[in-house]
């Protein structure tokens, strides 16, 4: 991509009014951000490192906005608070542990680690507001992870191009959910029953 970006025009446009910020968006974003969250703290205190929860994070918001015949729009939001959360979870896991090691801390302190959280994620955005232009606009990255789920939203969801074909179906998360109860299942068998071990050693 180029600097033509500034000329870019939007999946939906200026002229059409949609609903975006609404309490069933905050509330799935808001879920979204606690489940992928802790997830993502598991899973890098456990392996030392961590995933991207964007493309998950757009499916389960248009999994559990579905019903309620959420737009492209909502489903952007509750998959920008699981995206948030997964990020903020990096973040706190990998810097607090390090002030325990180091001796700053002798214990963790919970409500010292969720303003330390809090304060990441608004200086977070805060930052981004002047950097935008800079980093997304005036810019030839390719962002491929950002292309990748804008095309899962506009599959799953649509707009307003499947709102006047009158195909906005799209498709199904049950896999998605499927798989998560398996691994669900899978990580209560070796932790909770100890009913098989979660590595083999040779």
């Amino acid at each position: 991509m180029s600097a033509s970006r500034e000329d870019f025009q939007s999946f939906i446009p200026a002229s059409k009014t949609i609903p975006e910020l609404t309490v069933k968006a905050v509330l799935v974003g808001s879920m979204l951000a606690v489940i992928l969250g802790a997830a993502n703290a598991y899973l890098g205190l456990y392996a030392g490192m961590t995933v991207s929860a964007v493309i998950p994070g757009a499916v389960m918001a248009f999994v559990l906005l579905r019903p309620f015949k959420g737009t492209i729009l909502e489903v952007n939001l509750g998959m920008m608070g699981a995206a948030s959360g997964e990020a903020l979870a990096a973040g706190v896991i990998f810097t607090i542990p390090a002030m325990v090691l180091l001796g700053a801390w002798s214990t963790i302190h919970y409500w010292e680690t969720t303003l330390v959280a809090a304060l990441g994620g608004i200086l977070g955005v805060l930052w981004m507001v002047p950097l935008r232009r800079a980093l997304i606009i005036k810019t030839d990255l390719p962002f491929p992870e950002g292309v990748a789920v804008a095309a899962v939203l506009t599959t799953t969801v649509g707009g307003v191009k499947a709102e006047e074909s009158g195909d906005s179906k799209g498709v199904s998360g049950i896999w998605l959910l499927m798989g998560a109860a398996l691994a669900g299942l899978l990580k209560f068998g070796q932790v909770g029953l100890k009913a098989f071990a979660g590595s083999i050693y040779g």
